[in-house]
C-alpha cells in the first residue's frame, strides 16, 4: 500500500475493468500526502470544537469598500466575503491538520496506487439549500462550467493537471488526471472542486463570467437572505441543511445568522461598532488597535478586546514590482528601491512596535529557508546550479534590511545609490536619476487609504534616493481592473501559500502563469519551474520541505517584492456576547466557524440598550 495513503477503511482486488485500473484500489475517508492523518474514521467531533455550543444569535461584522455582485468567480465586478459561504467542496479541511483533505460531500474516496484517477463516492442525501438533491452530475456541470467560463488561468492550470471527468452514477464520479503530470496534490486538487446547481444555471441562462446579485443555492450550512448593494449582506443558517449531523461539522456553524455591513471609510466603521451597528471586529490597523480601543464600552466590560495567538503561515504580503516593466528587470534596481523602506521606523513610530519583520515567503515554519543550505536542500540547489547565482549555494539566505530608527536610514540610503549607480541609473543635475535618458520613475497604486500613512514615508524616501516616485489612491473598481490588467508598476499585494506545497505553487511562481491572479509580480525563473517539478514528485515530508525551502532562498534573492510586516496574533473586539472554545486551533481564528453565542448575556446586552 503506497505511503502516502491515509485513513484507509477498505482496499479491493485488483482491478477488473476500466473504472479501477491502475493497480490495488484504496477506498478512505481522507486522503494526505504527506504523514498521517489526525482524524481517523469514527471520530467524534473536531478536538477544537465545543460539540456542545448552543445554536442561535446574529454574528455581525464589517467590510471595508463596497460591492457590486455577488459572483466571487467572476472578472467582472467585486464581490463580498461571504458570497462563498453557500458552496461546499468536495473534500475539506480542519483548523488543526495542515496536510489532510477530508470527505465532506463524499462519503468515501477510491483511488489506485499509481493515483491515476480518484472516484468519489457521494453522499445520498445531500441537498441543495432549496432542497434539491445533489447529484454527480451537478459536479460533472461544475467542473465543465469552470474549464470553459473561469478565470484562465485557473481553467488552464487546472485542465493541465485533469483533463476530464466522468458521471459513473448518481452519486459516483471519476476525476482522470493527466498521465503526463506529476501525481502530488492531484487528489486534493479534485477534491477541492465546489458544487453548483446545474438546474439553476440551465433555467436562468446564467453564466460563470458575469456579473449579477443573484446566485444558484449551494450545499452548505448557509443561504443568502438578504442582498443591499453596495453595503449590507446577510446569510441565514439552512434549517435543514443536510450535513448539520456530521463528525466534521459537530460544534461548527452556531448562528442562525451572519451579517457583514461595508464601510467605504474604516473610521465610520468603527463608530458604527461602538454604536452596536454591528458587533465583531476583527483589527487589521496597529494604529486604530493601540489608540482607538479605549471608548466607554471597552471600558465598562461591553465591549471585550482580546489579543489571540495565530500560529498560521503569514501571508506573504508587501509592495510587489511589476517584472512587466522593463525598469524593474535588473535585481540591483529592485534591491535598492527596496531599502527606501524602512521597516524599524515605519513599525515603532507609525505602527507601535506591534508587527514583526517577514523575510521568508514561508514565514516561522519549517518550510522557511535560513543560514546557509545544507542537506537535501542543497542537493536540490545543486540541481539547478547552472541557473542561479552561485552566491545561493554558499552564503547566507538574502534577507532585507530593517532599516533604522530614523525615517531615512543613511546605511542604506547609500547601499541603494550604490546599487543604482551600478545599473546605469545616475543623478542628474535636477536630482532625479535616469538612464538612457529616461527617468527613474515609479508609481504605487492602491485603494486602500489605511496604508496612506505606510506608503507616504516609503515614497519620500525614494525621492531622496532621486526616484520620481508617485502615489496613486483610486477606487476599488479601478484598482481591481488596473491589477488584473498588469497596469502598475508597484502594488502593495501579497502571495499566499501553504503549509504543504504541491501543484498549486506553480500558479504563484511558475513561468506558464506568469500572468495568473495569483502572480501579481509576474515572477518567472527556470529555477524555480525546475525545483517546482522535483517538489511534485516529493514522496515525504522532508522532500517536500527541502524543495520549498530550496524555492524560498530562490525567491528572495530575486526580491521581486519589498518584504514588509506580519502579525502573529489576532486582535479582536466583540460585544460580550461571544464565546470561543478554550484550545483554540493552530491554523484559524474560526469566529463564523466555531465560535457560538450566549444568549443570556446576548439578551442582557439589548435590554442594557447596547444593542
Amino acid at each position: 500500500m503506497a505511503g502516502s495513503v491515509l485513513a484507509v477503511i477498505a482496499t479491493t482486488a485488483l482491478a477488473q475493468d476500466d473504472a479501477t485500473a491502475g493497480g490495488e484500489i484504496i477506498t478512505a475517508q481522507a486522503f494526505s500526502n504527506l504523514g498521517a492523518i489526525k482524524y481517523e474514521p469514527g471520530f467524534e467531533h473536531l478536538d477544537y470544537v465545543n460539540p456542545d455550543a448552543p445554536k442561535g444569535g446574529e454574528f455581525s461584522t464589517w467590510g471595508r469598500g463596497t460591492f457590486d455582485s455577488m459572483n466571487p468567480y467572476s472578472r467582472r465586478g467585486r464581490s463580498p466575503a461571504l458570497s462563498v459561504l453557500p458552496y461546499e467542496r468536495i473534500m475539506t479541511n480542519t483548523a488543526d491538520d495542515p496536510y489532510a483533505s477530508y470527505c465532506l460531500l463524499c462519503e468515501t474516496l477510491e483511488y489506485p496506487e499509481t493515483q491515476d484517477w480518484v472516484i468519489f463516492n457521494l453522499r445520498e442525501d445531500i441537498t441543495f439549500s432549496d432542497g434539491t438533491p445533489m447529484t454527480a452530475e451537478d459536479v460533472a456541470f461544475t467542473y465543465e462550467l469552470f474549464m470553459e467560463e473561469g478565470f484562465p488561468s485557473y481553467r488552464i492550470a487546472v485542465k493541465r493537471m485533469i483533463p476530464s471527468v466522468d458521471v459513473l452514477g448518481p452519486h459516483r464520479i471519476r476525476f482522470n488526471f493527466n498521465p503526463d503530470v506529476p501525481r502530488k496534490g492531484l487528489i486534493s486538487q479534485a477534491g477541492a472542486q465546489i458544487v453548483f446547481q446545474k438546474k439553476w444555471f440551465e433555467e436562468n441562462g446564467a453564466k460563470l463570467d458575469e456579473s449579477r446579485l443573484t446566485q444558484p443555492p449551494g450545499t452548505g450550512p448557509y443561504r443568502i437572505a438578504e442582498v443591499v448593494a453596495p453595503t449590507r449582506i446577510v446569510a441565514e443558517r439552512v434549517p435543514d441543511y443536510w450535513g448539520a449531523d456530521l463528525p466534521i461539522n459537530v460544534g461548527r456553524w452556531n448562528y442562525d445568522t451572519i451579517r457583514q455591513e461595508y464601510f467605504a471609510d474604516t473610521s465610520a466603521a468603527l463608530e458604527a461598532f461602538k454604536a452596536g451597528a454591528y458587533t465583531f471586529r476583527q483589527e487589521a490597523s496597529s494604529l486604530t488597535w493601540a489608540t482607538q480601543y479605549d471608548f466607554p464600552a471597552v471600558e465598562d466590560g461591553t465591549v471585550v478586546t482580546e489579543t489571540l495567538p495565530d500560529g498560521s503561515l503569514p501571508v506573504a504580503s508587501g509592495f510587489v514590482f511589476n517584472l512587466r516593466k522593463d525598469k524593474f528587470q535588473d535585481v540591483r534596481v529592485r534591491r535598492a528601491l527596496g531599502l527606501m523602506y524602512n521597516f524599524e521606523w515605519t513599525n515603532e513610530t507609525l505602527q507601535y512596535g506591534l508587527f514583526e519583520r517577514r523575510q521568508s515567503f514561508w514565514q516561522n515554519t519549517d518550510l522557511e529557508a535560513k543560514g546557509v543550505p545544507e542537506g537535501l536542500e542543497l542537493d536540490y540547489l545543486n540541481q539547478v546550479a547552472e541557473l542561479i547565482e552561485p552566491s545561493i549555494l554558499t552564503e547566507e539566505v538574502f534577507t532585507a534590511s530593517d532599516g533604522g530608527a530614523r525615517q531615512l536610514d543613511r546605511g542604506d540610503l547609500r547601499r541603494a545609490s550604490a546599487l543604482l549607480e551600478e545599473a546605469g541609473w545616475i543623478t542628474g543635475d535636477d536630482g532625479l536619476r535616469r538612464k538612457d535618458g529616461e527617468v527613474l520613475s515609479v508609481e504605487f497604486l492602491e485603494s486602500n487609504p489605511a496604508l496612506d500613512r505606510i506608503i507616504l514615508p516609503y515614497i519620500d524616501n525614494l525621492k531622496r534616493l532621486g526616484v520620481d516616485a508617485r502615489y496613486n489612491r483610486v477606487d476599488d473598481s479601478q484598482y481591481t481592473d488596473r491589477v488584473r490588467n498588469h497596469d502598475f508598476d508597484m502594488v502593495f499585494d501579497s502571495y499566499t501559500n501553504g503549509l504543504e506545497e504541491a501543484n498549486g505553487i506553480a500558479q504563484r511562481y511558475g513561468c506558464d502563469d506568469r500572468d495568473d491572479v495569483f502572480n501579481p509580480a509576474g515572477f518567472c525563473d527556470p529555477a524555480v519551474d525546475a525545483l517546482i517539478e522535483r517538489l511534485q514528485v516529493a514522496q515525504t515530508l522532508e522532500e517536500m520541505q527541502a524543495a520549498v525551502r530550496a524555492i524560498d532562498r530562490i525567491l528572495r534573492a530575486a526580491y521581486f517584492m519589498v518584504p514588509v510586516y506580519y502579525n502573529a496574533a489576532y486582535w479582536v473586539a466583540y460585544y460580550d456576547m461571544y464565546e470561543h472554545p478554550e484550545n483554540m486551533p493552530p491554523y484559524a481564528l474560526g469566529e463564523q466557524d466555531f465560535w457560538w453565542i450566549d444568549a443570556e448575556k446576548a439578551e442582557a446586552l439589548r435590554a442594557s440598550g447596547a444593542l
